[in-house]
């Protein structure tokens, strides 16, 4: 069987050639769609953090007049709300920040790839060259052809390796230890609503 695949690659060594620097082509433009796919969250996350923000601030002046009008309970719904905000965040922050190192990360890995496509391509015109000044040619073309065959296999692997990293899948929390941590949360958000709303009604 290798020996047919090698009998077949060394009748067309060049095209063979061409077709493996097309595949790093095709990887590079799967890789810039991820980052676009990225570069796009980044923007999200960024713009729903500025809202957030704004919606804050904006929170605080609603606050005063409720609490100046004695409606306690349109104050609390404030504070709920405000306490939210500041949950979600950090987790935007965070997004932002995954979103950045994964941008640098692929960016480096188009930029390899770029690379080997570059080496590809003189390799195929050194192949050429060769067999313009020697006219031997179809054994010397299946050793290049078997180096560069490795060298796409390599970026492959890699390019393979980075696509499992963003598809990872995160572990799983039990449900009954979720149902009590999300017990406790609420315990502990009612006490802070309660202290904040004392705070506003002990500063007005």
């Amino acid at each position: 069987f290798h020996a047919l695949i090698d009998a077949a690659e060394n009748l067309a060594p060049e095209a063979v050639m061409n077709e493996s620097i097309r595949e790093i082509e095709n990887a590079v433009d799967e890789v810039r769609a991820e980052l676009g796919k990225v570069l796009a969250q980044k923007h999200l996350a960024a713009k729903k953090m500025a809202d957030e923000s704004n919606r804050h601030e904006a929170i605080d002046a609603n606050l005063q007049a409720a609490v100046a009008a004695g409606r306690d309970d349109l104050a609390e719904a404030g504070i709920a709300e405000q306490m939210d905000i500041e949950a979600r965040l950090p987790v935007l922050e965070n997004t932002i920040a995954d979103c950045a190192a994964q941008e640098k990360e692929l960016e480096g890995f188009i930029a390899a790839l770029q690379a080997k496509k570059r080496e590809m391509q003189q390799q195929l015109q050194d192949w050429r060259a060769a067999q313009q000044s020697t006219g031997a040619g179809k054994a010397a073309g299946g050793s290049d052809l078997n180096r560069i065959a490795r060298d796409a296999e390599k970026s492959g692997n890699a390019f393979d390796r980075v696509m499992g990293r963003q598809n990872a899948v995160h572990r799983s929390t039990d449900a009954a230890q979720l149902a009590k941590l999300k017990e406790l949360e609420d315990l502990s958000r009612n006490n802070r609503i309660a202290e904040r709303l004392a705070a506003l009604k002990a500063g007005k």
